[in-house]
């Protein structure tokens, strides 16, 4: 931890809450209630009524609490996939025909009963509800944040990293973060862009087995993340402790980890020199959006570290598997091997970012006790990743592609700034960005029946004259798919969990749901409201971008026509409804397709664009037919 901040925060502690100030908390509050209104709206889970139309294509709508003594007012603009584009200053809650505050807490209250969520879990949805607007009010007061302008130029990719401030798009309660405390909070939390050392502990090998790329030796990843005089050093400490260093392993642990979990929960093993605290690193980091992978500032030419930290955030106590990590390298050059080995992919300049090494410390007393999966059992492990910054040539810069659809706190939004400052038109700009985001992600379906998890934060593009020219995937071992059983057959043993059995049916709602419904969805909106475009236009050139594979690689005609990307409708994932089905552990890890959760489907914004005999698309042969 920042020891300079915690100091000034436990000396000032009304310092720890200095920005939830009235006029904030309303802000937030305003734009939280827009947020949950449509995404609640868009899986079905309210069903705002009709009320009048309004201008610019615009009509005002009403939704009443549960009890129906509470509406609430808006105007709003219905786009492509039942998005709900709602006019945030529009919002109005009326109690008896009188106007009240804004407040997400007691519209989650009014609306429980919809909602579905049980009562016992509710509290812990209201303590998500509470951090996500905490967090929200703390990046709309911070002095420093850059402009949407501002961003659009800058050269450093933390300095975008650190200035997002939505967080995922599709869950209403998306930075729980439960676990953390205030301080914590602005010691660790991404956006506070706070200076930050690892733990280093020395493990016992009856606990911990490191694993590596084949062409990668732990000892080795050690000398080069550490240096050789800090790994001699930590020799000399656990020698000093009356043990034999060659029993150990050296690896890194979340501060806020150690503190409140390893030395406790694993005080046994601790107490039994298992486990032996050693030092803060001499390297300093900073926290990325996905708050417990760490970027090394001190050192920009070297990996990523990723820890356990067991907060509850978004349906997941964000630990990781020691079991997961022994398979972890492996699938990482398995993956690395097909993607760079594709003449296409090469061209396209699609790559991943390997995770190079990992280790994971084993509790055999959670094991004994629990046989299932549990976040006990992810509590103490961690893993190295490739710095993005080692792949640019000279001119690019990153952005992972949740920048994308960043609002800055004056409500000026950061695409619109890029598409201004590349000189191109709004739509060619689109048509680069689909290509280095969309094409690669059909062409790994269709090619290798491989999936990945394509949101904006696992995503991360190259930008060149301010237009995304190629993208970089990452989290590869945890959500990367085979989505073909049969695969098991001839994948080599340590990557054979990859391929995973999926209903025939499910196999396109990795391009439908996480790629058009999770991240296109959200571009659209931000390019409509802007004016970039109109909506026809943007999901006629996704249209245009999926023909365009498929022109290219005809071969694969009758994969195309099974697994058909201009289908009338398909079925509509919800995200949130699986938060509150259940927010402590959304997804039954071990099957993942049996979690979901469906509502009413949703109609293909590209089927329209299907061609017609004649090599038309139907929206265009029936725009010929009318104007003749």
């Amino acid at each position: 931890m920042n020891v300079t901040l915690q100091n000034q925060l436990s000396q000032h502690p009304a310092q720890a809450a200095a920005h939830l100030t009235p006029e904030v908390w309303a802000q937030a509050n305003r734009l939280l209630l827009r947020k949950a209104i449509a995404e609640y709206a868009h899986e079905i889970i309210l069903e705002p009524e009709h009320v009048k139309d309004a201008a610019n294509g615009f009509a005002l709508y009403q939704v009443f609490s549960d009890d129906g003594k509470v509406c609430y007012q808006f105007e709003a603009r219905r786009l492509a996939l039942r998005h709900w584009f709602i006019r945030p200053e529009s919002i109005r809650r009326l109690v008896d025909g009188i106007e009240q505050p804004l407040d997400a807490l007691q519209f989650i209250i009014e609306c429980r009963q919809r909602l579905g969520i049980r009562d016992d879990l509710l509290p812990i949805y209201l303590d998500e509800i509470s951090s996500t607007l905490f967090g929200s009010a703390y990046k709309r007061m911070k002095a420093d944040a850059p402009s949407s302008a501002q961003l659009a130029d800058a050269t450093d990719f933390q300095t975008i990293e650190v200035a997002m401030m939505e967080g995922h798009p599709g869950f209403v309660a998306n930075n729980g973060r439960l676990g953390f405390n205030a301080v914590d909070y602005q010691a660790y939390a991404p956006e506070a862009g706070s200076d930050i050392r690892v733990i280093w502990l020395a493990v016992h090998k009856d606990h911990a087995t490191p694993s590596t790329l084949s062409t990668l030796d732990y000892a080795e990843l050690l000398a080069e993340e550490l240096g050789q005089d800090t790994v001699d050093e930590f020799t000399r400490q656990v020698a000093a402790k009356g043990v034999d260093p060659a029993d150990y392993h050296f690896m890194p642990a979340h501060p806020w980890q150690w503190f409140n979990k390893l030395s406790i929960a694993f005080a046994g093993y601790v107490a039994q020199r298992k486990i032996i605290c050693l030092d803060y690193s001499a390297d300093h980091y900073i926290a990325q959006q996905s708050i417990r992978t760490f970027f090394n500032t001190s050192d920009r030419t070297k990996r990523y570290v990723k820890t356990s930290l067991s907060i509850l955030n978004m349906g997941f106590m964000r630990g990781l598997s020691p079991y997961y990590m022994s398979g972890t390298p492996a699938i990482n050059e398995f993956i690395k091997e097909l993607v760079s080995g594709d003449a296409f992919l090469r061209e396209n300049g699609f790559t991943i970012l390997q995770e190079v090494a990992a280790i994971g410390f084993r509790n055999f007393y959670y094991e004994a006790a629990i046989p299932v999966d549990t976040p006990y059992k992810k509590m103490f492990s961690a893993l190295w990743r490739e710095n993005p910054l080692q792949l640019l040539q000279p001119g690019e810069r990153l952005m992972t592609m949740a920048a994308l659809l960043h609002v800055d706190k004056d409500g000026v939004a950061l695409m619109p700034e890029l598409i201004r400052r590349s000189g191109l038109p709004a739509l060619a700009w689109v048509r680069r960005y689909l290509q280095a985001y969309l094409t690669p992600l059909l062409h790994c379906f269709y090619a290798h029946d491989l999936s990945f998890m394509p949101h904006g934060e696992n995503l991360i593009l190259v930008i060149d004259n301010h237009v995304p020219v190629r993208a970089i995937m990452k989290d590869i071992a945890e959500e990367s798919a085979i989505l073909e059983i049969k695969a098991r057959e001839w994948l080599p043993e340590r990557v054979q969990r990859l391929a995973v059995e999926v209903p025939d049916n499910f196999k396109l709602l990795g391009i439908f749901i996480d790629v058009f419904d999770g991240v296109l969805r959200h571009i659209n909106h931000v390019l409509v409201e802007n004016g970039c475009c109109t909506e026809d236009e943007f999901w006629g050139a996704v249209a245009d971008c999926v023909y365009d594979y498929q022109d290219a690689h005809p071969e694969r005609a009758a994969k195309y026509a099974h697994y058909d990307m201009f289908v009338p409708e398909f079925l509509h994932s919800c995200l949130n409804r699986l938060q509150l089905g259940n927010n402590v552990q959304m997804v039954n890890l071990a099957d993942p397709a049996s979690s979901l959760k469906m509502a009413g489907n949703l109609v293909n914004p590209i089927a329209k664009f299907r061609r017609a005999a004649q090599g038309r698309s139907i929206a265009a042969a029936e725009a010929a037919e009318a104007a003749a």
